[in-house]
C-alpha cells in the first residue's frame, strides 16, 4: 500500500482522535473492488470495538459479499460532525479514511451484533437479544483489521 502524505497538514488529527471519530460516526462507507474491476461503496452501519469494525449483511449474498470473496482488501470511510459555514465557503467537518482487511467471523458474530444493538437501540437490548437470536442463523457478520488510518478535521 502507498503512503501519501496528508496535503493539508494543519487538518491531520492523530491516531486517537481518529478512532474517536469512528466510535462517534452514525454510519461509514465501505469501499470493495469487484471481480470486474469496478469500485463499489456502500453505507453501512457498524461497531467499532477500539479495534476492529464490525458489519453485518444477509447470509452468503449480494454485493459486498461477492467483491469481498474476491478481494478483502477495503477502505472504509467516516464523516463525523459537519457544518457548512456559508459566509466563509467552507465546511466544518472531521472526517476518517481505514485502510484494512474485510474478513467473515463466526467466532465474533455474536459478540459484534450485540455491539451493534448496543450502538443503534440501547434502549431495547432485550428486544434486539431476541431479535439476534432469531436472525443469527440468516447473517454474516465481517471483520475490518485496520492497517492504516488517517483523519482530518477543519474545525
Amino acid at each position: 500500500m502507498k503512503d501519501y502524505k496528508m496535503r493539508r497538514k494543519d487538518r491531520e488529527v492523530d491516531e486517537s482522535t481518529a478512532r474517536q471519530i469512528i466510535s462517534d460516526g452514525e454510519y461509514g462507507v465501505l469501499s470493495t473492488v469487484g471481480e470486474d474491476g469496478f469500485p463499489y461503496g456502500v453505507p453501512v452501519n457498524y461497531a467499532f470495538d477500539g479495534e476492529k469494525i464490525y458489519f453485518h449483511c444477509a447470509k452468503n449474498s449480494g454485493h459486498k459479499q461477492d467483491n469481498l470473496t474476491y478481494c478483502n482488501k477495503i477502505s472504509f470511510n467516516v464523516v463525523g460532525k459537519t457544518e457548512i459555514v456559508s459566509e466563509k465557503f467552507t465546511t466544518k467537518y472531521n472526517s476518517v479514511i481505514v485502510f484494512g482487511k474485510a474478513q467473515k467471523t463466526e467466532e465474533n458474530k455474536r459478540y459484534a451484533l450485540e455491539l451493534l444493538l448496543k450502538k443503534y437501540s440501547p434502549d431495547f437490548l432485550k428486544q434486539g437479544k431476541d431479535f439476534i437470536e432469531k436472525s443469527f442463523e440468516h447473517t454474516d457478520v465481517f471483520e475490518i483489521t485496520i492497517l492504516k488510518i488517517s483523519a482530518k478535521a477543519h474545525n
